[in-house]
């Protein structure tokens, strides 16, 4: 008896899910090279993640660095901002990967 999960063995379906997969690694590797920045305190505290939301660099204005407890307030805020703008970015590349296979909206 074959296995039903075997994707060698799904005729068409098998081949698509191995390219969809293939393009999923793809992706994954081209948004881990792409940086986003996010911001808190009109830019007094900024930083830097890339697509596989990994913090790459913090900024932080000598303005802020005094006062400990505000530049732990901005760093949070801008951390956040440059995560949800990666995940945001992944998102649309995943939205434009997906479109054609008819998924109910709000999957990717």
């Amino acid at each position: 008896m074959s296995n039903p999960f075997d994707l060698a063995n799904m005729g068409g379906m098998g081949g698509m899910l191995g390219g969809l997969a293939q393009q999923m690694e793809q992706m994954k590797a081209e948004a881990a090279a792409q940086e986003v920045e996010g911001s808190a305190g009109g830019g007094l505290v900024r930083v830097v993640a890339t697509g596989a939301l990994e913090v790459v660099a913090v900024h932080i204005d000598p303005k802020v660095a005094a006062d400990t407890e505000m530049l732990e307030d901005l760093l949070v805020v801008a951390i956040n901002d440059a995560l949800q703008r990666a995940q945001g970015q992944m998102a649309q590349s995943m939205q434009g990967m997906l479109g054609g296979l008819g998924l109910p909206p709000g999957m990717f």
